[in-house]
C-alpha cells in the first residue's frame, strides 16, 4: 500500500503535457535576467525564491572533468527519476551509455564556450517502466573564482508515471548556443541527433529525400530573326487577314 501511494506521488511530480516547455522557459529567463548583458552570471547571484515553481526539477552542476559534471544541488524530481539521492552523481548517470557521449559534449560545449544547450530526452523503455519524454537545459555560471565551472539547469520529464526507477535517458534532439556578450540567447527546437550518433548509420535504411532545385530565373522574351513582324508593324491587309468574323446560325 505505502508503495503504491508512492508511486501515485511520483506521477503527480511528472506533470501534465506541455510542463517542460513551461519550466524550461521559466529557467532560461530567470538566467537571461541575471546575466543584464554580461557573458555568464555568477552562482552567488541565485536565489531560488526566483524559481519556486521550477524548484523541483532545477539542479546546480560542478566541473569536476572535461564534459564531466557533478550534482551539488538537486531538486526532487530527479530524485524520484533515479528512485535515490543524486546530489554527487554525475549528470551522465541519468542516461543510457548510447547518450551519454552526447550529453557529455554538450555539457563540455556549455562550460568552454560557454554556451546554452537544450536537450529533447526519451527515457529508456522496459518492463514496468511507461512512456516518458523530458526535455533539459543547461545555462553556464561562474564559480566564486571566476571561472565558469558551474551549471544551471533543469530536467523536466513528462508521462503517465515514472514507474519502475532508475529512469535513464536517451538523447532525441540537442541545440547548443554560444553565448554573445550584450546579446540574449535565443530559444530554438533542439536538432534531431543521427543515427550515426549511436553507431547505428550503417545498420539503419536510408531515407534521403533530395534537396529541391532552385527555380530558374525568368528569361526575357527575344524574337528570332525568323518571327513575324509585331502586329502594330504589319500593313492594314495583314492586319485585317488575321481576323476572322465568327456568325452565330
Amino acid at each position: 500500500m505505502d508503495r503504491e501511494l508512492d508511486m501515485q506521488g511520483k506521477a503527480a511530480r511528472l506533470g501534465e503535457t506541455g510542463v517542460s516547455r513551461r519550466v524550461v522557459a521559466q529557467m532560461r529567463a530567470y538566467w537571461e535576467g541575471l546575466r543584464k548583458g554580461r557573458d555568464v552570471p555568477a552562482r552567488a547571484e541565485i536565489d531560488p525564491r526566483g524559481l519556486e515553481s521550477a524548484l523541483e526539477y532545477a539542479f546546480i552542476l560542478e566541473r569536476v572533468a572535461p564534459g564531466m559534471g557533478r550534482f551539488r544541488l538537486a531538486g526532487m524530481h530527479l530524485n524520484d527519476l533515479m528512485g535515490m539521492e543524486v546530489r554527487g552523481m554525475p549528470l551522465t548517470a541519468l542516461f543510457t551509455p548510447e547518450g551519454r557521449k552526447r550529453v557529455a559534449d554538450a555539457t563540455e560545449a556549455v562550460f568552454s564556450g560557454p554556451s546554452v544547450a537544450e536537450l529533447v530526452l526519451t527515457a529508456e523503455a522496459g518492463i514496468g517502466k511507461p512512456p516518458m519524454t523530458a526535455r533539459l537545459i543547461l545555462l553556464p555560471m561562474k564559480s566564486d573564482m571566476g571561472d565558469v565551472t558551474r551549471i544551471l539547469g533543469c530536467l523536466v520529464g513528462e508521462g503517465q508515471a515514472i514507474g519502475r526507477t532508475p529512469r535513464r535517458f536517451l538523447v532525441d534532439a540537442v541545440h547548443v548556443e554560444p553565448i554573445k556578450k550584450g546579446e540574449p540567447t535565443q530559444a530554438r527546437t533542439p536538432a534531431p541527433v543521427r543515427p550515426e550518433a549511436f553507431g547505428l548509420g550503417a545498420r539503419l535504411p536510408k531515407f534521403g529525400v533530395d534537396a529541391p532545385k532552385a527555380p530558374s530565373a525568368p528569361q526575357p522574351f527575344t524574337p528570332s530573326k525568323a518571327s513575324k513582324p509585331a502586329f502594330a508593324a504589319r500593313t492594314p491587309e495583314e492586319r485585317r487577314a488575321m481576323f476572322r468574323v465568327v456568325s452565330s446560325d
